[in-house]
């Protein structure tokens, strides 16, 4: 389903960067953008990028002012003789640049603290266009500025990822949410593993009708597929209820691959599980490489539930470290159930874990067979006298077929720590 077109207060963003286009730098403060101000009930119906060039700055804001007349730019607004979109602006509307003494004063005051001197170019900082309105950067050096004309309103922000966040959340959003009104564009999100995008389709599309007005998007990459509600233009009341109703709804179609909502990830759900149930973990990882280990170690506090891990990739290492009988390798291959069974069991009791858990797997590009293609998994679960495995056959490059199976491990685990049968109707660990 589209949205309304009256939905939210339409705003086009304009990033600014020729190390944007070259992929020097990844544009993390669009993302941030569209969530901050969807929030408030901002719509960004169009993002634009442009390089350090002023005829491109010109004619893509000129451009956005006359479809919405209200364009937010991020970047160009430093001391170095590329940072030029204030000064294009500026000629734009109609709004020379004036030596403002004011933000001279704060930049001074700011080098000061840090013990040091402003360059000359710092000076072209506080040039600012007549008229606009000067959005304090107590992180940085350069302002924001808010300009407002007969064909509306332009917010120029620096590109610098800390500063344009505080910037937008002290100074523009409060702006924005003025005049956006009561109404809200809002998101839940439902975080499924291990099921393929299709056969979750086949699941939860039969709602869709029932759960509008609201929009249901599916978002895939390599850890799974989050089901994404979003409430267009209502009351924040309503807009809630709405979706926690909806939430509810796909996570009962989702079933058994439905383990977590919003922001969280996978590995904070393990180990909250592990934590309630007195659990301990233990890692055996051979084609990932310690992965799965870095993810549970992410989280702050893991580690009175992860014990510890073995990184045992070469067969010799799945030997001496875990136990694993030279003969088992070399009757069934160390990409089998029988070893990753064995790993599992032989972390447990190094560790003196609760559970043990294995992966070994061919993650390629080399290395497959007929009987075992590059992206066979195999998983092992270790609870007390309990072992059990599980494959999975994945595909992608190296690096997904790795990524995925982090997930597959953390899924499995998630999944054994609940109690849940091995779902229907699809692979999984």
């Amino acid at each position: 389903m589209v949205p309304s077109p009256s939905a939210g207060l339409p705003l086009e963003l304009v990033t600014v960067g020729t190390e944007l286009l070259l992929g020097h730098t990844i544009d993390t403060n669009s993302a941030f953008i569209g969530r901050t101000l969807a929030a408030l009930g901002v719509r960004v119906v169009r993002r634009t990028s442009v390089g350090d060039d002023p005829d491109a700055i010109r004619d893509a804001v000129d451009a956005a002012l006359a479809r919405t007349a209200l364009v937010l730019t991020t970047g160009g607004l430093g001391p170095t003789r590329d940072d030029i979109t204030k000064h294009v602006l500026a000629e734009l509307l109609n709004m020379p640049l004036e030596f403002d003494d004011a933000v001279w004063q704060h930049l001074l005051a700011r080098y000061a603290r840090l013990q040091r001197a402003p360059a000359a170019s710092n000076r072209t900082q506080a040039m600012v266009p007549a008229g606009a309105i000067v959005l304090p950067n107590h992180w940085g050096t350069a302002p924001g500025l808010w300009l407002e004309g007969p064909r509306g309103v332009v917010i120029m922000l620096p590109g610098v990822p800390h500063e344009m966040t505080r910037l937008v959340e002290h100074e523009v959003a409060p702006r924005l949410a003025a005049r956006a009104g009561a109404h809200v564009i809002r998101s839940r999100v439902v975080r499924t593993s291990e099921i393929p995008e299709s056969t979750l389709a086949e699941r939860v599309e039969h709602l869709e009708a029932e759960l509008a007005p609201l929009t249901l998007a599916y978002l895939p990459d390599v850890s799974g597929v989050d089901l994404r509600l979003t409430a267009w233009g209502l009351p924040a009341a309503d807009a809630d209820r709405m979706l926690d109703r909806g939430v509810l709804r796909l996570r009962d179609a989702a079933s058994a691959w439905a383990w977590g909502l919003d922001g969280q990830e996978l590995a904070d759900v393990v180990l909250a599980l592990a934590r309630d149930a007195g659990e301990t973990i233990a890692l055996a990882e051979s084609c990932t490489g310690g992965l799965v280990g870095g993810r549970l170690t992410d989280v702050a506090g893991s580690s009175d539930v992860f014990v510890g891990g073995v990184v045992a990739y070469r067969n010799d290492a799945k030997h001496q470290l875990l136990g694993v009988p030279p003969a088992l390798i070399a009757e069934h291959g160390a990409v089998s159930a029988q070893v990753a069974e064995a790993m599992a069991r032989g972390v447990a009791v190094r560790f003196g874990a609760s559970r043990g858990v294995a992966i070994t797997g061919i993650a390629g590009p080399s290395g497959g067979t007929a009987e075992k293609p590059v992206g066979t998994v195999w998983f092992g679960f270790a609870h007390g006298e309990r072992v059990e495995s599980a494959k999975v056959v994945y595909g992608g490059t190296r690096a997904e077929i790795r990524s995925r199976a982090v997930t597959g491990a953390l899924f499995g685990l998630w999944r054994r720590l609940r109690g849940d049968p091995k779902p229907p109707g699809a692979t999984t660990a």
